[in-house]
C-alpha cells in the first residue's frame, strides 16, 4: 500500500511553496509554462524556487490535477482544467484555450484500441488555430 494515495509510495507534503503554485494555477487562465508561472509567483512576493515549481507542476500533473500540454518544439505547459475527459482549442496567437468534448474523436480512439486488441486506451487530443480576437 502506498501513502497519501501516490503510486510511488512517497507522500506529497503541502508546503507553502507549493499552495501557492496551486492556488495560482487556479486563478489564472490558460496555459503557461513552469518558467512563466516561477515568474508570476515571484512578481507576488513569493519566494519559491523554479525547482519546487516544477516538482509540484509533476506531482499535480500525476495526480490528474492539471492538465499537460506538449507543443511541438516547445516546452511543457499546465493548466488548472475542469474535472473529466476533455481536449483543447488552443490559439496559436494568445494562447487562449477552450476546452472542449469529443464524442467521435472517442469513439474513433476506442475503436483503433480494439481494432489492434489494446485495453485501457487513454489519449490526448489538442487542436490549434488562431482565434477570433487574433484572427481580427
Amino acid at each position: 500500500m502506498t501513502d497519501a494515495g501516490t503510486a510511488t509510495g512517497t507522500a506529497v507534503r503541502n508546503t507553502r511553496q507549493r499552495s501557492a503554485v496551486a492556488a495560482l494555477l487556479a486563478e489564472v487562465a490558460g496555459f503557461h509554462s513552469a518558467q512563466d508561472l516561477h515568474g508570476m509567483l515571484r512578481e507576488r512576493g513569493e519566494r519559491v524556487g523554479l525547482t519546487t515549481v516544477y516538482r509540484t507542476l509533476q506531482a499535480l500533473a500525476d495526480a490528474g490535477e492539471i492538465d499537460v500540454m506538449r507543443p511541438a518544439g516547445g516546452e511543457q505547459l499546465y493548466r488548472r482544467c475542469s474535472d473529466g475527459h476533455h481536449h483543447h482549442l488552443v490559439c496559436r496567437g494568445c494562447g487562449r484555450t477552450v476546452e472542449i468534448e469529443g464524442p467521435a474523436v472517442e469513439h474513433w480512439a476506442d475503436g483503433v484500441a480494439a481494432g489492434h486488441g489494446y485495453a485501457d486506451v487513454s489519449h490526448t487530443l489538442e487542436i490549434f488555430g488562431t482565434c477570433p480576437d487574433c484572427a481580427a
